[in-house]
């Protein structure tokens, strides 16, 4: 009998890689998301999709009654950091009491593993390079949601007995990220921007540092968690290591579409300005494989853009706080 899983989020951009490496494993997947910000084309026709909102307890619920997982792989989110200082309630409602739902019905099921995409953002402004051990000191509502769902799954090992992976991965792109989503993904915002022949919008000065890491070498280590023994109830940094400024990113986006880079600076954002992480404990566990570059990465993700057109930036239509939203996003 084959080994059936759960994949959430896998309309999206991850959990759709990460649902087709686990079709790759023979895991029989049961796919599913709301469509809020992925979308059914990116789901394996392999697999079986169940579209829903993971905030209804009942709807959860009812994706047992389809029968039994072995194993949940949990990427239903709404990624945008800068943006949940000011969608606070639904950054928690979509980001934490979705996957408590998820955490309860994994204990009662007796799910055999749970993993989980947490995000680089628990960090904070922490020095980098960011290594697993050190303390968490969230400086946003979405990085707050992801910590508190990693202490959840902590408690629930300890009372239940519920296992668990942790990754956090950072600044991940390729092929079915979604362009049209303005406030996350500076690559495909950068891309966007490029093919509508807009100038890339730049807050700040640029300098900021991020490491670029490419979809290949960041789902299928997720895919194989729950088969390393290693990697029970543990916490992976997982991503690319060298750090790139967002204008040597610029460059490297128009030179993907032969164009000269058209830059427009915009006012400064509450972020953190350096933020990249070490990755030698997942190395370890799962073994080192050469990474795709950020050259060859930005090559095969416009070859994609350019296959599909530009998209109509999506306004979000629930912003809960205004005050010091950046003008942009007004």
């Amino acid at each position: 009998m084959k080994t059936r899983v759960l994949v959430t989020g896998a309309a999206g951009f991850i959990g759709s890689h990460v649902a087709d490496s686990c079709l790759e494993l023979g895991f029989e997947v049961v796919a599913t998301d709301d469509l809020s910000g992925g979308f059914i084309e990116n789901v394996s026709q392999a697999a079986e999709f169940v579209q829903g909102d993971l905030r209804d307890a009942g709807f959860a619920r009812g994706l047992w009654e389809r029968g039994p997982f072995r194993y949940v792989y949990h990427l239903g989110a709404y990624a945008a950091e800068g943006l949940s200082h000011f969608i606070r309630r639904y950054n928690y409602e979509t980001n934490l009491l979705a996957s408590i739902n998820l955490i309860n019905l994994a204990v009662n099921h007796k799910v055999e593993s749970f993993v989980f995409a947490s995000s680089i953002a628990v960090y904070g402004k922490n020095q980098v390079p960011m290594t697993e051990d050190l303390a968490p000191m969230p400086e946003d509502p979405y990085g707050i949601s992801k910590y508190a769902v990693e202490l959840d799954l902590r408690a629930a090992h300890d009372m239940f007995g519920l296992n668990h992976v942790i990754f956090r991965p950072h600044n991940v792109y390729g092929e079915r990220q979604n362009i049209a989503d303005k406030y996350r993904n500076v690559i495909g915002i950068f891309m966007n921007q490029v093919l509508s022949g807009a100038p890339m919008s730049i807050f700040g000065d640029g300098m900021q540092t991020r490491a670029f890491s490419y979809i290949s070498d960041v789902a299928p280590i997720i895919a194989r968690a729950p088969l390393v023994s290693e990697a029970k109830n543990q916490v992976f940094n997982i991503g690319a290591d060298t750090p790139y400024t967002v204008l040597q990113l610029a460059e490297e986006i128009a030179d993907a579409f032969g164009v000269k880079a058209s830059i427009q600076h915009l006012p400064a954002r509450n972020e953190v300005v350096h933020a990249f992480s070490d990755h030698s404990k997942c190395c370890r566990v799962f073994g080192e494989q050469p990474p795709v570059e950020l050259h060859e990465g930005i090559a095969r993700m416009a070859a994609w853009v350019k296959s599909r057109g530009p998209s109509r930036p999506v306004e979000f239509k629930n912003i809960e706080v205004r005050e010091k939203l950046p003008p942009s996003w007004a």
